[in-house]
């Protein structure tokens, strides 16, 4: 066994949400104008990027060091939105993954291509010993035959789903009169259909959500003030939870995530980074941080947010998300810098150094360098529960 010395010992953090294609982005896009805003200069971006082989191979790079980062932040499981399989597949080193291949489209023939090439990429995953799920993007991109055609696809593999839900007000607008900053972005790109297109509102995609067999709600910022759709959530807590980032909300609607409300409904809430074209890094726990700093929730909430629910919400509770006997032993080592009398505080405090993640017992992230090779317990945070601690 290790001696951990005067570390910290806790389960490996579990990144619920991210989209690691961005990885490569060194700053955030300006968030200017909003989701609608940065959506645009996220499509610029990729536009500008190179395309073909090497526009895959760039995109290929960026997911290892997504992943590199992520592992050093003291991450083992991630939860990966794909827009497609890369070059030479993902990384079998490193973090778990979920890999959620999304999916959008507005008119009948975007919608219908794809819907296929998501369904195939999901079958070449499972193929490849992948833990796979799928993804339809946003109530705003996705017309209501995507929908139906990639949740199913989900029942049949039993694979868990993903979506963002109530990102932005500009989105409630488009679905509520079809008008507003997303119109007219659709239209100024070419991708709006004639007649419009058939979208549903964040009430109906909760509902359908729920078929599957589990389903991540990502960002949920304004379901507030959707009574409908907090109540259908609520309702299917069983199978739906929430996955926030908080820094890439505040950033994008200058407004945290409404982590109480959805505490209240006892919906589960799992903490995710989204991109560091959002995102100044890859940290869970600098999100966590964020909404301990703002009375949100308590430090021990926080680390639950991106241990034992986030491993929920992918479907790894069986692999990841805590410390018990028989689990495979996904860890990360902290050594504080300060001293503190509780070690959530010291878990989270910035100066605190993060010297090694082991994924399955196997260091995938810094070192274990001068700990003793001896039987002597790890310092580590009291549990939340019997048998469900962080």
């Amino acid at each position: 066994m290790i001696d951990a010395a005067d570390a910290i010992v806790i389960p490996g953090l579990v990144n619920a949400h991210t989209h690691l294609e961005f990885s490569g982005v060194d700053t955030p896009l300006d968030a200017a104008g909003g989701l609608p805003g940065w959506i645009e200069r996220v499509i610029a971006l990729r536009r500008g990027q190179a395309t073909g082989i090497a526009g895959a191979y760039r995109v290929a790079a960026a997911i290892r060091r997504g992943l590199d980062e992520s592992a050093g932040h003291g991450v083992t499981a991630v939860g990966e939105i794909s827009t497609g399989v890369p070059v030479g597949g993902y990384p079998s080193a490193g973090p778990r993954l979920r890999i959620f291949r999304e999916a959008l489209g507005l008119s009948a023939e975007s919608a219908a291509s794809a819907g296929a090439k998501a369904i195939r990429d999901v079958r070449l995953l499972l193929a490849a010993g992948a833990s796979a799920g799928v993804s339809a993007h946003a109530p705003y991109s996705v017309a209501a035959p995507l929908a139906k055609s990639l949740i199913d696809a989900a029942r049949r593999r039993s694979v868990p789903l993903a979506m963002h839900v109530a990102e932005s007000e500009a989105e409630a607008e488009l679905l509520r009169s079809g008008t507003g900053p997303f119109r007219e972005l659709f239209e100024r790109i070419g991708v709006w259909p004639p007649g419009g297109p058939a979208l549903l509102p964040a009430a109906e995609w909760i509902s359908r959500l729920a078929r599957g067999p589990r389903a991540i709600v990502v960002h949920g910022t304004h379901l507030g003030r959707d009574h409908d759709a907090l109540a259908r959530l609520a309702r299917h807590r069983d199978r739906l939870c929430v996955a926030v980032c908080p820094r890439t909300t505040l950033a994008l609607s200058n407004t945290l995530p409404p982590v109480g409300l959805f505490r209240e409904a006892g919906v589960r809430v799992a903490i995710g980074t989204d991109s560091r074209a959002s995102n100044p890094d890859l940290s869970v726990l600098a999100e966590c941080r964020t909404l301990v700093a703002a009375g949100v929730v308590s430090p021990e909430e926080a680390l639950r947010m991106v241990t034992v629910d986030a491993a929920w919400a992918l479907g790894f509770e069986r692999s990841c998300g805590m410390i018990a006997p028989g689990r495979p032993a996904d860890l990360a080592v902290l050594v504080p810098t300060n001293a503190h009398t509780d070690p959530y505080d010291a878990i989270l405090d910035p100066a605190t150094r993060i010297t090694a993640a082991l994924r399955a017992g196997r260091l995938i992230a810094g070192s274990l360098e001068g700990m003793a090779c001896e039987s002597r317990p790890a310092v580590r945070p009291r549990a939340h529960h019997a048998g469900r601690g962080v």
